[in-house]
């Protein structure tokens, strides 16, 4: 079973190939000069990478609750660690000590997952639920009649819901099809329930990382090439790398896209990076993704609307607009569905919440001012090493490009940046990545 997750994990990373190409197609960087970043990076170890801070790479037990897990996310400013399985502590193989990453998007995944399939469970008739076997009935049958609680709601987890609509449980059409949808059939108190109750205290980490694998877990070894990170990092979409020793267990080092930016930002003086990083962005070809192709907010939409969208479209943030023209207003991060699950008290109707509303409640409680709502802009005569510097000062994922009137015309990832410093060479997928795949799948 592992091995064949993770097959389908390398499966998943190839067919990132066609955006990948998107981007390369869409740059502007003279093809001698892009040779020779390359050629740069793929000299540098993984080895001589800076470590995380305090040296120590923050891992979470697999039985943490995703409350906990939350919280130490939260406290430690980082939007993923990996889970470590305290079953094999004694382990000297890292494929048993790891199961993989949790990060916000694996949660985001499961709390909204959660509100459609109870909301299709839950959506039949009280007499239906109320009726059910002894096995499924318990939670959603308390539910079903208005009841809340610790005890309601015991059984409301995937796996329940899931046995209730085998069961029988006639739902009807169209019902569970997002978050505001379930919301809004399930009642005022559904999200109170399910954050503050058990299923969010009860459900552990482990389970997420089975049930929503976003990203695959694929360790680079310390003798590595940084061009193989970087590459994971941008072509093959991942977040975050972790870095091993070989023969050794532990995670060594954890390189994520916000570090190499950090990294970029150290390299300034350096002929290489000052020669890329005194262009404009748009002399380079950036921002990569045009006007039509950006997916934002209304401020006038729902909060929630706005966490399922990063969830179907796999990203995380977007920009909060207003009209037509689309006029930059704020901006929101998949790290800020946890002020929802870490502060509930603060939003008494998750169903009516607007994402203006939860942004001026966000500011107003944690005396943020500025934190979410204040939006983070280039221009096109913006150069790259400006943009570097604004993504590294402010500690921010991307940066949009806004014409004179503050209309968005385009977002700059971490990603996008990244892949402006390398290619793939022709021999690297079989002497470099080739070789990590075949590692992961103990070939």
């Amino acid at each position: 079973m592992a091995q064949a997750q993770e097959v389908r994990a390398s499966h998943k990373l190839l067919s990132c190939d066609s955006y990948f190409e998107t981007m390369q197609s869409r740059k502007k960087i003279p093809q001698a000069l892009q040779e020779r970043l390359t050629d740069a990076f793929a000299k540098i170890p993984v080895s001589s990478f800076p470590g995380v801070p305090r040296g120590q790479v923050v891992e979470i037990p697999a039985d943490t609750s995703i409350g906990d897990a939350v919280k130490i996310l939260s406290e430690c400013n980082i939007l993923a660690a990996p889970v470590r399985d305290p079953d094999a502590a004694t382990s000297s193989n890292w494929r048993d000590r790891y199961l993989g990453i949790i990060d916000y998007s694996s949660i985001i995944l499961w709390v909204l997952e959660s509100a459609e399939l109870a909301a299709v469970a839950l959506s039949a008739s009280t007499a239906t639920a109320a009726g059910l076997g002894a096995g499924t009935a318990g939670a959603l049958g308390a539910l079903a009649v208005g009841m809340t609680g610790p005890v309601a709601v015991a059984g409301l987890t995937a796996a329940a819901v899931g046995a209730a609509v085998a069961g029988g449980v006639a739902a009807d059409k169209g019902m569970g099809k997002d978050a505001a949808s379930a919301a809004d059939k399930l009642g005022d108190d559904f999200y109170k329930v399910i954050l503050q109750e058990e299923p969010f205290k009860s459900t552990t980490v482990r389970s997420i990382v089975k049930s929503y694998r976003w990203a695959p877990f694929i360790p680079v070894a310390t003798g590595s090439a940084m061009l193989t990170v970087l590459l994971l990092l941008s072509k093959y979409r991942l977040r975050n790398v972790p870095i091993i020793e070989p023969g050794k267990p532990d995670i060594k080092n954890f390189i994520t896209q916000s570090a190499i930016i950090h990294g970029l930002e150290g390299c300034k003086g350096r002929d290489w990076f000052d020669l890329i990083a005194a262009s404009p962005i748009s002399d380079l070809g950036l921002p990569f993704m045009s006007t039509d192709e950006i997916v934002s907010i209304q401020n006038n939409e729902l909060i929630l609307e706005a966490f399922k969208r990063m969830k179907d479209n796999h990203i995380g943030g977007l920009p909060v607009v207003e009209g037509p023209r689309k006029r930059i207003v704020g901006s929101l991060s998949i790290r800020d569905v946890r002020y929802l699950l870490l502060r509930p008290e603060l939003f008494s109707n998750f169903r009516k919440l607007t994402v203006a509303d939860f942004m001026t409640t966000i500011v107003e409680a944690t005396r943020e001012t500025g934190r979410i709502t204040h939006p983070i802009t280039c221009k096109p005569d913006s150069t790259l090493g400006d943009v570097i510097h604004t993504l590294a000062s402010h500690s921010i994922h991307r940066i949009y490009a806004v014409n004179e009137n503050d209309d968005v015309m385009g977002v700059i990832t971490l990603r996008d940046v990244i892949t402006c410093f390398i290619t793939e060479p022709s021999y690297h997928f079989d002497d470099y990545f080739g070789f990590a795949v075949r590692e992961m799948l103990g070939h």
